[in-house]
């Protein structure tokens, strides 16, 4: 990495999703203990209303259900309003599901991509014309290490996360000429929690040699394969306070050792079938 971070801090103004826990909790906290402003969101308001208490005038606790497209453009109003600028927007809010790919339902599917995909959609719909016209803003899309690899037991949810990083590359490239900047982060296992958080499909007996047993594996990870929230948060600041911050910024070992096996396979297989690969282009004409 490049060490090309600013190293003066100018307040900003924060609109975070999924700020009642985890990653972004931790961003919300680091964010007001710098000096920012946030708005701070959540299912509940409720769950994030103990911020404006400990950061008064810094934060304001809103209620957002990322899933109403209505109440994105809301809570951004208010936002606004609060702060007359939106220089952040931390689209964290969402959730896994574990299960083969044919056990999960037809709603449990829907479910997951109405949080994980239509969610930030909505908030960026909402957010975009306030970051277009300040001409400057940071988008930071709540990605895993399941945005580019995927083992039994995940199919749902690295579609999800898949899906996100799709709209996620066309979208940086799109907001680049306007001075706005989007990075994707990709979290391994975080510590608060991992498998409890997790939608679980109803399990087929097909599957307990693939799915079960990575359900098992992953129960029995070592302490050392999670990291803390608040470190993550430490290394999202790194990319925000970047001049130049990645478009893909994994976070924890697991991550960076399972994004690098994945597109190494990868590789080697567009390699392996290189001729096939180029054997359907038209022949040069003669």
């Amino acid at each position: 990495m490049t060490d090309d971070r600013n190293t003066s801090h100018t307040a900003r103004a924060w609109f975070i999703t999924g700020a009642s826990q985890g990653l972004g909790r931790a961003l919300a906290v680091a964010a007001l203990d710098r000096g920012d402003r946030v708005a701070a969101t959540a299912r509940r308001a409720e769950a994030v209303a103990d911020l404006v208490d400990r950061y008064p005038g810094k934060a304001i606790a809103l209620e957002l259900d990322v899933r109403e497209e209505s109440a994105a453009h809301r809570t951004v109003e208010q936002a606004c309003a609060a702060f007359g600028r939106i220089d952040v927007v931390a689209n964290i809010a969402g959730y896994g599901l574990f299960g083969a790919v044919e056990e999960a339902t037809d709603a449990q599917a829907r479910a997951i991509f109405d949080t994980n995909v239509f969610g930030p959609l909505n908030v960026l719909r909402a957010t975009l014309p306030v970051l277009r016209a300040q001409r400057s803003g940071h988008v930071l899309q709540g990605s895993s290490l399941y945005g580019q690899s995927a083992h039994p037991g995940v199919g749902l949810l690295a579609a999800s996360k898949y899906a996100l990083e799709g709209l996620s590359d066309a979208l940086a490239a799109e907001l680049a000429p306007l001075d706005i900047k989007l990075t994707l982060i990709e979290p391994g296992y975080m510590s608060t929690g991992f498998l409890s958080h997790l939608v679980f499909a109803e399990p087929a007996a097909d599957y307990d040699a693939t799915v079960r047993a990575v359900r098992s594996a992953l129960g029995e990870l070592a302490p050392e394969a999670f990291i803390e929230p608040a470190r993550a948060a430490a290394a999202v600041f790194a990319a925000v306070d970047a001049k130049q911050p990645p478009l893909r910024l994994a976070l924890g070992r697991a991550a960076e050792d399972g994004l690098r096996a994945a597109l190494t396979a990868r590789l080697r297989e567009l390699d392996a079938w290189a001729d096939v690969t180029r054997g359907v282009d038209a022949a040069p004409r003669s």
